[in-house]
């Protein structure tokens, strides 16, 4: 294992860092000593590798922090080795460490953390998972989860009517803590808007419709007090991937048999998307 690692690394990552091809770092006034640099940079690197069993991918922040910080592939490699067999007895506590490293390194960078993945050549891999007009359903998270997995994808672009909220929260969250994308290039309504939450990055098209309603109470919330317990679920939920309440507030004023579609500046400035961008590839 320790050696799939560290071939993945060096024949996929290190053309990839010197080229500065993932942007540029900006700092957030956080300083790290080179010690720290390295264990976090491993760690970060291992989570990935490990989410995704593919030695061929890493995390957007540890390529920006050994390119700019000039740390040699080969030691964040050995580091990364001497982590696994640190931690052989206590691999949750590794799981920890390195979620905790990737946040680090992203408020170092000023880059969110997220999966970056790469072909045999050392070339980005670009590949996303598109679902078209499906409606969320029971298994609709670990099928799709499945199929991100099987296409080694980087993102999910979602078009949906959405659905039921408990599936498109478990896929959000997924997506969330694998550090993978969303985006919408046509409509994503309803229960859909929890999924595009979950990504870590969240793009829309100029032509993209995001519409939000009062969902359906599931009978374990059939009570008045239950109710409002979910209106409250949903603001918890949209708070916990960085979106800004008024979308929950607004979603809790519309009848579910209507749809209040949200102005692309609006869902710019409340974080429910991130950037704007003007088309995707058919995939």
């Amino acid at each position: 294992m320790a050696r799939l690692i560290a071939w993945g690394l060096i024949c996929c990552c290190l053309p990839l860092a010197l080229s500065g091809c993932l942007g540029t770092i900006r700092s957030s006034g956080t300083h790290l000593d080179p010690e720290t640099l390295i264990l976090n940079s491993a760690s970060c690197h291992l989570l990935r590798v490990g989410q995704t069993n593919d030695v061929a991918s890493t995390d957007a922040t540890v390529i920006l922090v050994a390119d700019t910080y000039q740390i040699p592939i080969q030691i964040i490699i050995e580091r990364a080795n001497r982590l696994i067999k640190d931690y052989e007895r206590n691999p949750a506590e590794l799981v920890s460490q390195a979620i905790r490293a990737c946040e680090l390194l992203g408020e170092l960078t000023g880059t969110t953390p997220a999966l970056v993945r790469f072909e045999l050549d050392g070339q980005l891999r670009s590949a996303w998972l598109r679902v078209d007009g499906a409606e969320i359903t029971p298994g609709f998270a670990q099928q799709t989860i499945a199929e991100l997995r099987e296409r080694r994808a980087i993102g999910l672009i979602i078009n949906s009517p959405g659905g039921l909220v408990d599936e498109a929260r478990k896929l959000g969250r997924y997506l969330r803590a694998n550090g993978l994308r969303t985006a919408v290039d046509d409509y994503c309504v309803s229960a859909c808007i929890d999924v595009l939450a979950g990504g870590v990055e969240r793009y829309a098209t100029p032509n993209a419709r995001l519409g939000v309603h009062q969902s359906r109470v599931p009978r374990r919330y059939s009570s008045h007090e239950g109710g409002q317990l979910y209106v409250a679920d949903a603001f918890l939920y949209l708070r916990e991937m960085g979106v800004a309440a008024d979308v929950a507030i607004a979603a809790a004023a519309v009848p579910n048999n209507r749809v209040l579609l949200i102005p692309l500046t609006d869902a710019l400035a409340a974080g429910l998307i991130t950037s704007l961008v003007e088309r995707f590839p058919t995939l």
